[in-house]
C-alpha cells in the first residue's frame, strides 16, 4: 500500500513538470516568431510588406492606416523616424488614447507591421450645471461640446478656456469650471460629460483713484470711462459697474483720447493698477502725467496739385491759434461726410493718402506740413454680389450706383448700400463693401457681401368686436414676379413665381353676417425695368350690415349708450352700441348696409432735383358708396361717388427701413377732386331749409358726387445719440409733426368722407375707405372726432426715443418711449396747432419677416376731451402690421 501511494505521487509530480515544460517551450516559441529588434544596433532598411490595425471599430483601416504616413511598398529604417513620426501623428489627432506599432515579422527584406490603437470615447450627453438655460444656450454654440464627438485633453482645456472668457466678459471674474466625464454604462465606450460652473459674485468697480490729473477733474474723467464705472453713485445708475480687463484697457484710451482732444499730446497714464477691495470689487488706480497744452501754429501743404490749399485749409476748420485737438483733426481728414478724404474719394481718387507729419514744436506750438499723395483715378472694373438668392441679380445691379467704368466714389458706394437696405430683402445690419484696389492697374473691384432674409408676411388674427369674432387674413409677397407667372418651373420658388422684387397684397377681413371686406393691390417699384418709375393697382370691396331698430329700444341698450356716451356733448361715438353677439344675432338686419369698392392706379417717378431722394408719385382713383338706410352717413340711403388725383412729393434719406438712425422722411400730398359746385350750375344753398335741415332726397344729389380737396404734411427725423456705425447698438431721437386738412370748393358741399378719424392706435376700422385714421396715443379711439364731430382738420407733433434690444436677421426688437400731442376740429376756420391733446407712455416693437411689425404701448391722456376726462387716462394699445 505504501509503495502504491508512493508511485502515484511520483507519476502525477512528473505529468506536471512536463506540462510545465510544454507550457514555456510553446512560450518560447510564439516569442521567438516575432523578430528581435535592437535599438542599440545599426538601422536596417526593409520594404513594409502588410499594414494591419486593430482596437479600432468605427473608422476603415485604410482611414486609419493613411493616418499614420506610412504605406505599404515603403522603405523605413527598423529602428527608425518613420515608426515614431507615424505615433505622433496619432497623438497629434487626439483621438486614441494608447497607440503601439509593433513588427510582428520581418523576412527577405520585408517587414509587417501591426497597429494597436486605443480610441478615445465619444460623448454621448453633455449636462451643464450652475449656469441659465440662456447662458446654456450660449456655451453651446460656442463651445463644440457636441454629441457623438470624441472628447480630448485639448477639447476640455478649450472649453474651459472659452467658458472662462465667457463669463469673464459678464463680470464673472472668479468664475470656477469643473469638466468631468463618467462611462455610459449604457453606451460602449462613451461618456457622459458634466461641466460644472461655479460664477461666484460678479466682480464690480468699488473706487477709481485718478492723480495727477489737473487739467481735468477727476469726476469727468470717470464720466469719459464708458464701461468701468464705479458702483453705488448715483450717477451710474444706468452705467455698468462690472469690471472687464479688455473694456478697463478700451476705457485707458478714451480717457488718453480726451487729452488729445484738449490739446494735451504727450498725456500718458504712468502707471494703474487693479486691486482686490473684497472678494466682490476691486479698486483701480491710475496716475497721469498731463504733459503740455499745445496750440496750431502754421499748417502747411505738400503735394496737392488737385486742389488749392486755401479750399483744403478751409475743409480743415482748424486755424492758426486752435488748440492741437487731434481728435478733431482725424475726423477732419477722414470720417466727417466733407472731410478732406471724401473730396478725393468722390472724384476717384481711391489710391489717396495724406499724412499729417508735425514738423516744428517750439514751445507750445506746433508746426503741421499736410503731406498729401493724391495717386490716380481709380475706374471700377468689376461689381459683384455675393449672398443673393432671393432676387435676380439684375433686380440687385439696378440699385446700385457703381457701374463698371465709372470712376469710384465713396458717395455712390454709400448710396449702393443704402439703396440695397431699403429693398427689404436683406439684412440692413450686415451689409458689407469688399473694395479690392489694382493700384498696378489704376482698377477697383467691388463686391457686395449680402445676407439674405425672408420678406414675405402672413398675417392672421381674430378679435372679438362689436358684433363678434372678426377674422383677418393677409398675404403679402415682396418678390413677387408678373412676368413669370405664365411660366412654372424654376421661377417658383413657392405658391407664386418670385424675382423680381414686386409687391402682391391679398386680404380678406370679415365678421360674417355684419361684416366682409376684400382688397388686392400690386405694386412694381420698376416698371418696365429700365427705369425707377413705380406702377401700382388696386382694388377693395367691403360690405357692412346692421341690425334693425328694435335693438336701439331694447333697455340694455338704452343704458349703455346713456352711461357711456354723456360725456360727449350728446355726441354718440361713430361705433354703435356694445351689446352682447347675442343680442346683435337676435338683432340682425340685412337691409341695412353700406358697401364700398374701389379702384385705383399709381405712377411714381424718382427725381434728380433738388436730389434724388425725392420722388414724386400721382394716383387716380375711384370709390363707390351704395348706402341704404344706414344712420351713420349724413346719406342714409343712396349712392355716393368719389374720384379723385393725389399728388404726393416725398423726400426719404433714412439708414434702414426697420429701425432707422440718421436721415429723415417727409411728404406734401394734394387729394383733388374735380371742382363740380364750380361748373354744374346747381344752387346747393337752395337745398337746405331756413333752419339748416336738408330732405334725404336733397341730400342724395348733394353727395352723389364727392367734392373736396385733401391736404397732407408729415415729417420724421432721426438722429443718433451716439456714434452709431461703433455701436449699432445705439439711442436714437426720433420726431415728427403733421397736420391734415379736408378743404371744400363751396361751403353748402362739405364732404362727410376722407374726414380724419383721430384717436386711440390709428388701426383701421370698419370704415377704412370713408375715414382716414390718425393714431394719438393715450386716448380712445375715435375719441377726438365721435360721430357729429368729423375731423376736418388735425395736427400731430411728437417725440420718440428708441433703443434695440436685438438686430438680427430674422428678428427686430426695439423700446421705446415717447412724448405726444395732437388735436382735430371739426371746421377748419377753428385749427389752432397750439390747442393739444397731451400723452407720453413706453412700448416695445418686434419685426418679424413672416408677421411683420409688431408692438404695444402703454400712453396715459393728460387732457380732457370735449369736457370729460374719460377719453383718456391710461391705455394699452396694439399694434399690427404698422407703425403708429
Amino acid at each position: 500500500m505504501h509503495y502504491r501511494i508512493s508511485f502515484i505521487l511520483v507519476t502525477f509530480i512528473c505529468l506536471f513538470g512536463f506540462a510545465l515544460a510544454g507550457r514555456a517551450q510553446d512560450a518560447n516559441t510564439d516569442e521567438s516568431s516575432k523578430p528581435v529588434i535592437l535599438y542599440s544596433g545599426t538601422p536596417k532598411k526593409y520594404e513594409i510588406a502588410d499594414i494591419k490595425v486593430e482596437g479600432v471599430k468605427n473608422y476603415e483601416d485604410y482611414v486609419l492606416i493613411g493616418l499614420s504616413g506610412l504605406s505599404v511598398g515603403q522603405s523605413i529604417s527598423v529602428p527608425g523616424d518613420e515608426i515614431t513620426s507615424a505615433i505622433k501623428r496619432y497623438w497629434r489627432h487626439g483621438l486614441f488614447s494608447n497607440v503601439k506599432i509593433t513588427a510582428e515579422k520581418i523576412e527577405d527584406g520585408k517587414v509587417w507591421l501591426k497597429i494597436s490603437l486605443t480610441q478615445r470615447p465619444r460623448i454621448s450627453e453633455i449636462r451643464y450645471h450652475g449656469v441659465k438655460k440662456s447662458e446654456r444656450q450660449d456655451l453651446e454654440t460656442r463651445l463644440g461640446l457636441v454629441k457623438g464627438s470624441q472628447i480630448t485633453p485639448n477639447l476640455v482645456d478649450r472649453a474651459k478656456t472659452l467658458i472662462k472668457r465667457y463669463f469673464d466678459d459678464k463680470g464673472f471674474k472668479n468664475a470656477e469650471i469643473i469638466i468631468s466625464q463618467k462611462d455610459d454604462i449604457s453606451n460602449e465606450n462613451q461618456v457622459i460629460v458634466d461641466v460644472n460652473i461655479d460664477k461666484k459674485e460678479k466682480i464690480k468697480v468699488h473706487e477709481i483713484t485718478i492723480v495727477g490729473n489737473k487739467a481735468i477733474k477727476t469726476s469727468k474723467l470717470k464720466r469719459v470711462m464708458k464701461k468701468t464705472n464705479e458702483k453705488g453713485k448715483l450717477l451710474n445708475l444706468f452705467r455698468t459697474k462690472k469690471f472687464i480687463n479688455e473694456k478697463y484697457e478700451e476705457d485707458k484710451q478714451l480717457i488718453i483720447d480726451k487729452y488729445n482732444e484738449l490739446g494735451y499730446r504727450d498725456a500718458v497714464i504712468v502707471t494703474d493698477s487693479v486691486t482686490p477691495y473684497d472678494d466682490k470689487t476691486v479698486n483701480v488706480y491710475m496716475e497721469i502725467d498731463e504733459g503740455d497744452k499745445y496750440y496750431l501754429r502754421n499748417v502747411t501743404w505738400v503735394g496737392n496739385t488737385l486742389y488749392p490749399s486755401e479750399q483744403l485749409n478751409y475743409l480743415l476748420r482748424m486755424k492758426k491759434g486752435d488748440v492741437y485737438n487731434q481728435k478733431l483733426l482725424n475726423e477732419r481728414l477722414s470720417t466727417d461726410e466733407d472731410a478732406i478724404g471724401n473730396l478725393y474719394y468722390n472724384n476717384g481718387y481711391l489710391f489717396y493718402n495724406l499724412d499729417p507729419v508735425e514738423i516744428n514744436i517750439d514751445g507750445d506750438s506746433i508746426d503741421l506740413e499736410m503731406r498729401i499723395y493724391e495717386g490716380r483715378q481709380a475706374t471700377i472694373n468689376k461689381i459683384k454680389i455675393n449672398g443673393n438668392d432671393r432676387l435676380y441679380e439684375n433686380v440687385v445691379r439696378r440699385e446700385l450706383r457703381t457701374r463698371p467704368g465709372q470712376l469710384f466714389s465713396r458717395d455712390d458706394l454709400m448710396r449702393s448700400m443704402r439703396e440695397i437696405q431699403q429693398m427689404g430683402h436683406f439684412d440692413a445690419e450686415n451689409i458689407h463693401p469688399d473694395i479690392q484696389p489694382d493700384p498696378m492697374n489704376g482698377t477697383v473691384d467691388i463686391a457686395y457681401d449680402l445676407v439674405s432674409k425672408a420678406n414675405d408676411q402672413v398675417e392672421f388674427s381674430a378679435g372679438w368686436g362689436q358684433t363678434g369674432i372678426i377674422g383677418k387674413l393677409s398675404l403679402k409677397f415682396t418678390n413677387f414676379s408678373l412676368a413669370n407667372l405664365l411660366h412654372p418651373g424654376d421661377n417658383y420658388r413657392g405658391i407664386l413665381p418670385q424675382g423680381d422684387g414686386q409687391t402682391l397684397t391679398v386680404s380678406g377681413q370679415t365678421n360674417a353676417k355684419y361684416y366682409q371686406s376684400y382688397s388686392i393691390s400690386f405694386f412694381d417699384p420698376w416698371f418696365g425695368g429700365k427705369r425707377p418709375n413705380s406702377f401700382s393697382i388696386s382694388a377693395f370691396y367691403s360690405r357692412q350690415t346692421d341690425i334693425s331698430s328694435r335693438y336701439y329700444n331694447d333697455s340694455y341698450y338704452n343704458n349703455y349708450y346713456n352711461s357711456m356716451y354723456s360725456g360727449y356733448g350728446g355726441y354718440g361715438m361713430y361705433n354703435y352700441g356694445s351689446g352682447s353677439y347675442n343680442n346683435y344675432e337676435n338683432y340682425y338686419d340685412p337691409d341695412k348696409s353700406i358697401q364700398m369698392w374701389g379702384l385705383s392706379v399709381g405712377w411714381g417717378k424718382r427725381l434728380k432735383w433738388p436730389d434724388d431722394y425725392f420722388t414724386l408719385s400721382a394716383e387716380l382713383s375711384y370709390q363707390r358708396y351704395i348706402l341704404k338706410d344706414w344712420q351713420y352717413f349724413p346719406v342714409t340711403n343712396g349712392k355716393c361717388n368719389n374720384i379723385s388725383l393725389n399728388l404726393t412729393l416725398a423726400r426719404s434719406s433714412i439708414d434702414n427701413p426697420l429701425f432707422p438712425r440718421q436721415g429723415s422722411e417727409f411728404s406734401l400730398s394734394a387729394q383733388i377732386t374735380p371742382p363740380y359746385s364750380l361748373f354744374d350750375g346747381r344752387d346747393y344753398k337752395g337745398y337746405y331749409t331756413s333752419t339748416g335741415g336738408i330732405t334725404q332726397d336733397n341730400r342724395n344729389k348733394l353727395y352723389n358726387w364727392v367734392e373736396y380737396h385733401k391736404w397732407k404734411f408729415k415729417a420724421k427725423t432721426y438722429t443718433a445719440l451716439m456714434d452709431y456705425q461703433a455701436h449699432p447698438k445705439c439711442l436714437v431721437l426720433m420726431s415728427r409733426i403733421e397736420f391734415g386738412l379736408l378743404g371744400h370748393y363751396n361751403k353748402y358741399k362739405k364732404s362727410p368722407f376722407e374726414t380724419f378719424d383721430v384717436g386711440g392706435d390709428g388701426m383701421t376700422g370698419y370704415s377704412s375707405y370713408a375715414t382716414e385714421s390718425v393714431a394719438l396715443r393715450g386716448y380712445e379711439n375715435s375719441s377726438l372726432t365721435p360721430y357729429g364731430r368729423e375731423g376736418y382738420a388735425y395736427t400731430r407733433l411728437g417725440i420718440e426715443l428708441r433703443y434695440p434690444l436685438m438686430l438680427e436677421t430674422s428678428t427686430n426688437i426695439y423700446v421705446l418711449g415717447f412724448l405726444e400731442a395732437g388735436n382735430a376740429w371739426n371746421d377748419i376756420n377753428k385749427f389752432n396747432p397750439f390747442d393739444l391733446k397731451r400723452s407720453a407712455g413706453v412700448g416695445v416693437r418686434i419685426f418679424l419677416p413672416m408677421i411683420g411689425m409688431m408692438g404695444i404701448d402703454w400712453a396715459y391722456g393728460f387732457d380732457k376731451v370735449f369736457g370729460s376726462s374719460s377719453a383718456g387716462g391710461s391705455h394699452f394699445h396694439f399694434v399690427l402690421g404698422q407703425e403708429f
